[in-house]
């Protein structure tokens, strides 16, 4: 942190109500120049929704800001941004059917007109350097969004914000949607930032990373500020006790060594080449297996499970369900047969934003629901999704609230909620517990260790090595679109065989 910060925002007696739920209950919270602070807490503690009222994403019910000195008080994110605040946000925040420069000046197209016209040209040339000054590599500025995996898109993001210089710099959980080499670029953008005399503020779960990046952890619990913690202060029983109100122990992991049926083969893929990724790949998945599946972010491990679930077009070889003897050639076709699939990119893929938690979940239970003929037994559904509600602790309303109006953690837990509630004898989950909490992270590897003794098969793919060691039967790396290693559970996991194996 810079020896010459001073206070650049300050954030007063602030609520924020949603309806009946409370979600700032009388904030206090002051920002320094040439600091990275940190906010942390349980999904649901209030850490995105004061963050988007900086940032003029959405109004405070109550309460004021200060910024520089002046009343602040955000009309849009666009104004923010002019004004000095940019955030990356937790969701997508691209467009896939316009170009990479686009994405890069929305809103700022009038720069780039000559005669009533865009020049294109001009608008790549300023795209790639807006790119360059953050490190952002091998994308061009005119190929559509739509083309790049999840990791460049939040990168992007990461770029046009840059291309505007901001005071403060406001990230929202963006680590969780990359690898290795985007938190690089990302780590590298907050310390210079920092080192320039300007401010970041960063949302994460990863407590290690925080703990190696932040010069201040603010912790907050339902909606309350409960303490301001210094780098010194820094130890991971005290944040994690702050955080939930209680102690959290750290053997949340496995600890069995129950194996399974190294005989009973449920799915297979058997040679399969995609359009990008995948040569000639295969794998078997056994009754009562977690088979994780781990590599750097380009390994091609996230295009596995679109192929494994019929979402990515297999051109040769074929994805088998070995047991009713049906290659899986679509996606409707798998969840028919009784598989699921949770996607790493949650806000696209794995759920209806603009639908509500009673939705989203009975999406999965329109055979298991039904009353009279093809009708939907209201009564069924009710109880199929307040289940679901019930036991994963979703913290909402009612099952009538919107997904889009939850927590990244509590929209964690309606997709599992929805896949749970289906009883998938076959799971394919990306990234699983991706922006949830500690807490959260507990209850989940306990559902996937209960869902393995019932018998089912899991693929959990993950970017987080602890995770991976701590849940699977076994263990794939993957590199270059290829199998480079496998482990055993049985033989005892061995990080650094399993690093050497991925690089």
């Amino acid at each position: 942190m810079s020896d010459s910060h001073q206070v650049i925002l300050e954030v007063h007696d602030m609520c924020k109500n949603f309806g009946e739920t409370v979600a700032l209950n009388h904030v206090d919270l002051a920002l320094e120049t040439g600091e990275i602070r940190g906010l942390i807490g349980e999904n649901g503690s209030g850490k995105s929704t004061v963050s988007s009222i900086i940032s003029g994403m959405q109004p405070a019910t109550s309460g004021t800001m200060t910024y520089k000195g002046k009343p602040w008080k955000p009309a849009t994110v666009l104004d923010g941004l002019e004004n000095g605040i940019g955030m990356i946000v937790q969701e997508a925040g691209t467009l896939g059917n316009i170009t990479v420069a686009e994405n890069l000046f929305l809103g700022d197209y009038k720069r780039f007109k000559r005669f009533g016209m865009i020049d294109r040209k001009a608008m790549n040339r300023e795209a790639q350097k807006a790119m360059d000054r953050i490190g952002l590599q091998d994308i061009h500025p005119s190929w559509p969004v739509r083309r790049l995996d999840m990791q460049s898109r939040k990168l992007l993001e990461l770029a046009r914000i840059m291309n505007h210089d901001p005071e403060i710099l406001i990230i929202d959980e963006t680590t969780t949607a990359l690898g290795q080499s985007g938190r690089e670029i990302l780590y590298s953008v907050m310390h210079r930032a920092a080192e320039e005399g300007k401010t970041v503020m960063i949302i994460s779960h990863d407590l290690d990373e925080m703990m190696e990046h932040c010069d201040t952890l603010t912790v907050l619990r339902d909606g309350v500020i409960i303490d301001n913690l210094k780098r010194e202060q820094f130890e991971p029983g005290l944040i994690k006790k702050l955080m939930v109100g209680r102690e959290i122990q750290d053997n949340y992991y496995r600890t069995d060594q129950d194996g399974y049926d190294e005989k009973d083969v449920v799915l297979k893929a058997d040679t399969i080449t995609t359009m990008k990724d995948l040569l000639c790949f295969s794998l078997e998945l056994h009754r009562g297996e977690i088979l994780g599946i781990g590599g750097l972010s380009d390994c091609g491990m996230h295009t596995l499970g679109h192929a494994l679930f019929g979402l990515e077009k297999v051109l040769d070889g074929e994805v088998k369900l070995v047991d009713k003897g049906i290659t899986v050639k679509s996606s409707e076709q798998a969840f028919s047969c009784g598989m699921g699939y949770i996607s790493k990119d949650r806000d696209n893929e794995s759920l209806e934003q603009n639908a509500s938690i009673r939705a989203n979940i009975a999406s999965t239970g329109y055979k298991v629901n039904r009353g009279i003929g093809c009708l939907i037994s209201g009564r069924k559904e009710d109880n199929y999704v307040k289940k679901q509600i019930r036991d994963l602790s979703i913290k909402c309303r009612d099952q009538h609230q919107l997904v889009k109006e939850l927590s990244g953690g509590n929209k964690q837990k309606v997709v599992f909620g929805k896949w749970i509630a289906y009883d998938a004898d076959i799971l394919i989950m990306d990234c699983p517990t991706r922006g949830v909490d500690i807490g959260v992270k507990s209850a989940m590897y306990q559902l996937i260790y209960q869902m393995k003794k019932a018998g089912k098969s899991i693929v959990m793919i993950s970017e987080e090595m602890p995770e991976l060691m701590g849940m699977s039967d076994r263990l794939l790396i993957m590199k270059d679109g290829e199998v480079n290693g496998e482990f055993f559970r049985r033989d005892g996991f061995h990080e650094h065989e399993i690093i050497e194996c991925m690089i």
